[in-house]
């Protein structure tokens, strides 16, 4: 009988070794049972093999009779674990949230990435969106639909129908509304259990400190170069993180700058303000409908990733999405120590 022990223990620890799954594991030990068995009960009595591996099969067969019954309560263990822990979670979340709201945020819930606890965070968190336009338009909606509790939007702009190509928050009804309040509107008829704070105004240095100070993380999806450093700036300054966009035709880039915390503030990545002209517009070189979009929800994908400590962010990465030939790249970034907002030279 212990030759035949011996074989099953190397058979399970070599296969352990080599990270052999334990469904298939435990299939060659109890193939080698059922072989041992079959023997016991096919040669007879004093035929040598029975004797080298036990002498009779009752002995096996009260082994294997063991073996199942404690795969069976190991089973049933992990089965009322399994049913009891989500049980656990809902009832925590379910102090935190409504009946309602539970059910809205149910496949977060379900996410073993996010689960109650991430959902609370999500309802717990202040976030500010700079501009309401192409970026601004997916990450609020999006910002809203996972349910983040208290989103700014600032933006001093009106709703325009050329907007309307790939501004998808506004609505053709809402041509000569405050982009700001048009945004509003489609954010709490998605989600009425959000607040939406909205500023009609343009972010400058006299608000930008104090405004960015009352908010957890800062999405800009401005369009304009002044507005990005401003921010970064005053983001760096407060040691609040920055995740910004930016497009232009078929390309777009996005990344999370976050320099209290190790990664590069924006203005390390850039430090140099493009010469004019050389990186134009979407009014003067045009962008495609679909690619605002695109950057706008990876914008919402990493505040959400960043605000419940799901995955990987992309602090200290840059990514960079051509739609025309439908390549994503991936680069690194780090700070520099030169850098005049946040490096330990300036």
């Amino acid at each position: 009988m212990t030759p035949v022990l011996v074989l099953m223990a190397v058979l399970w620890g070599g296969g352990a070794l080599l990270r052999v799954p334990l469904r298939v594991r435990w299939g060659m030990v109890g193939g080698l049972w059922l072989a041992v068995v079959g023997l016991h009960l096919a040669l007879p009595d004093p035929h040598p093999l029975r004797l080298a591996t036990g002498g009779d099969a009752q002995g096996w067969m009260a082994l294997g009779v063991v073996a199942a019954l404690v795969l069976g309560y190991r089973k049933m263990l992990s089965g009322l674990r399994n049913k009891a822990a989500p049980a656990v979670e809902v009832a925590a979340t379910a102090g935190a949230f409504r009946a309602a709201e539970l059910d809205r945020y149910a496949r977060h819930i379900l996410l073993r990435e996010i689960g109650g606890p991430g959902q609370r965070r999500l309802k717990d968190a202040r976030v500010l969106v700079v501009g309401a336009g192409g970026l601004g338009s997916p990450a609020l909606l999006y910002l809203a639909a996972s349910g983040v509790g208290v989103i700014g939007v600032i933006d001093d702009d009106v709703v325009e129908a050329s907007n309307l190509q790939r501004q998808i928050i506004h609505t053709d009804q809402r041509i000569g509304m405050d982009k700001v309040q048009s945004a509003a509107i489609a954010m709490t008829a998605l989600n009425p259990f959000i607040e939406v704070r909205p500023y009609k105004r343009r972010l400058d240095e006299t608000i930008a400190a104090g405004l960015i100070g009352e908010y957890d993380l800062v999405l800009d999806g401005s369009d304009n170069f002044d507005t990005r450093y401003l921010v970064n700036r005053m983001c760096a300054a407060a040691g609040k993180p920055l995740i910004s966009g930016a497009i232009t035709q078929w390309e777009g880039q996005v990344s999370l700058f976050d320099p209290v915390r190790g990664s590069p503030c924006y203005e390390c990545v850039f430090p140099l303000r493009p010469a004019p002209g050389l990186v134009p517009t979407c009014a003067e070189a045009g962008v495609a409908a679909p690619l605002p979009g695109i950057i706008g929800a990876l914008m919402a994908m990493e505040a959400v990733k960043h605000i419940t400590g799901a995955g990987q962010t992309l602090a200290g990465r840059l990514m960079i999405h051509d739609a025309l030939f439908s390549e994503v790249r991936v680069i690194g970034v780090r700070k520099r120590a030169d850098c005049a907002v946040c490096g330990v030279t300036h």
